[in-house]
């Protein structure tokens, strides 16, 4: 457990509503992905699987979060308390390790590159962001906002400067390459992988830069990643459909 507790009705109400419109959202895009595999030609379904797979497994972790979140907290005359049974901060950087590299080798796929650039690529920034993730979670885990976090959210900017430079840098030209009906589609789905990621470091860092309270800390942060997932996972996951789709249809 993280330290960090909510203090008020409001705060643990609006975390509970964020998880569970975060199970509402991943259950139904898992579904509109899959059975919209017919609509994609067979060189990119395998893609959509696993957009489909992502967004499966974010489902399940945050059914599991939505559990523990209710196991931690008893509500009872206006007023909230610990029950004694940890909030399980694992769920979600468990989620992460899956899903974020995934992510990744998604976009990659949907491009089409070469087999042995789809390999190279696939290993080195799925890899990258595994490791973001792992350097992540002893300092989300520590006891309140203090040192330990910042140490840890430090060495977790490492892989993720050198994923967002990899986007950037050497993506570029395959972007170049891809057909014209989706080359503006391939380069605004890097662009919201990038702008949504930085969003995880800002929740991570909030507590640090801005006055707040544990509450109002605790509040901002698992709210700030459910939204972030959201965009990253469904929204990304749109964009990769699109993308599929048009690339289908056109027979590339």
């Amino acid at each position: 457990m993280d330290g960090l507790t909510v203090s008020t009705v409001g705060q643990y109400d609006l975390i509970y509503n964020a998880f569970s419109f975060g199970i509402a959202t991943f259950a139904a895009a898992t579904l509109f992905f899959w059975f919209g595999l017919a609509r994609v030609s067979q060189e990119y379904r395998t893609a959509i699987v696993i957009t489909g797979l992502v967004t499966f497994i974010a489902f399940y972790h945050y059914f599991r979060i939505f559990e523990s979140w209710q196991s931690a907290y008893e509500v009872s005359d206006g007023a909230v308390e610990l029950t004694g049974v940890a909030f399980n901060e694992a769920y979600r950087y468990v989620d992460w390790l899956l899903t974020v590299p995934l992510l990744l080798i998604e976009l990659i796929l949907v491009m089409r590159l070469s087999q042995s650039e789809t390999v190279r690529r696939s290993v080195t920034l799925g890899g990258a962001a595994a490791l973001m993730i792992l350097l992540g979670y002893p300092g989300e885990v520590s006891e309140g906002i203090g040192g330990s976090r910042l140490l840890w959210g430090v060495l977790s900017m490492i892989p993720f400067l050198y994923i967002v430079y990899s986007l950037f840098s050497g993506l570029s030209d395959a972007i170049a390459r891809q057909p014209a009906n989706v080359r503006h589609l391939v380069s605004a789905a890097r662009s919201l992988t990038v702008v949504v990621w930085f969003f995880y470091p800002i929740v991570y860092f909030a507590p640090f830069v801005l006055p707040m309270d544990g509450g109002t800390a605790k509040a901002t942060i698992e709210v700030g990643y459910t939204l972030a997932d959201i965009f990253a996972k469904a929204g990304f996951g749109l964009l990769i459909f699109t993308i599929a789709v048009r690339k289908s249809e056109a027979g590339h």
